[in-house]
C-alpha cells in the first residue's frame, strides 16, 4: 500500500500547475478546477508537451509526454509530482 502525500504539500503544485496551464489553455487560473480532466478544458498534445517541458525545466525531473493522460487532473498531477520528489519551492519563477 502506498501512502499519499499530505494535501498541504501538494498545494504549491496546484498553484504552479494552474498558472502554467492557464497560459496554454487561454483561461484564468482560478477557472481551472483541480478535479476536472484537463481534456475538458481543451488540453491537447501541444499543451501536454509544453507543460512537460516546463516541469522538466523548473523541477529537474524527466516526465513522459503522456503525463497529462496518465494524470488527467491538476489534483492528480500535483500528487504525482509530489510523489516524484519535485520541490515546489524550486518551481516558483
Amino acid at each position: 500500500m502506498t501512502l499519499s502525500p499530505p494535501r498541504h504539500i501538494e498545494a504549491p503544485f496546484h498553484h504552479w500547475l494552474t498558472t502554467h496551464l492557464a497560459v496554454y489553455l487561454d483561461r484564468l487560473p482560478e477557472t481551472i478546477d483541480a478535479t476536472v480532466p484537463l481534456a475538458e478544458y481543451g488540453a491537447d498534445s501541444v499543451c501536454a508537451l509544453s507543460l512537460c517541458g516546463d516541469i522538466e525545466d523548473d523541477f529537474g525531473i524527466v516526465v513522459e509526454p503522456s503525463l497529462l493522460w496518465d494524470h488527467p487532473t491538476v489534483a492528480q498531477l500535483a500528487a504525482h509530482l509530489t510523489a516524484r520528489g519535485a520541490d515546489p519551492a524550486r518551481g516558483q519563477r
